[in-house]
């Protein structure tokens, strides 16, 4: 599983070249809503939860998927991007995982993001 204390997705856009990866791991009525990418790693948004993609070793043929259920947020913040800092942020704490961040580079909907995990956390 990926260390999310010590790891962390910086400034991500979104990219649907993530999405050929999870699809194999999605259950029979599950669909992608958004896939963002930073250099190597990124998160797919999905109607049941968020898939955390790992790349790791040096040829990138090894990825970690971690898969975050809405269902065990207990509560999330959005950070929108203003003049100066560009960049958003979305923190999600889980129960027994604890708080999971995310960051994305300017032009990002972030109030999208938030309004599709409140429509299934809420």
């Amino acid at each position: 599983m990926i260390d999310f204390q010590n790891a962390s997705f910086i400034k991500m856009k979104e990219d649907s070249g993530l999405i050929p990866l999870v699809t194999p791991l999605l259950v029979a009525d599950e669909k992608v809503i958004g896939a963002y990418k930073a250099m190597r790693d990124g998160v797919v948004f999905t109607s049941k939860r968020i898939i955390a993609v790992n790349v790791q070793g040096m040829t990138g043929k090894k990825k970690d998927f971690t898969s975050l259920p809405y269902s065990k947020i207990q509560a999330f913040s959005i950070e929108t991007s203003g003049v100066f800092d560009m960049d958003s942020e979305l923190e999600l704490y889980f129960s027994g995982l604890g708080k999971v961040k995310f960051e994305f580079a300017a032009h990002c909907n972030i109030t999208q993001i938030q309004a599709i995990i409140s429509g299934y956390v809420l």
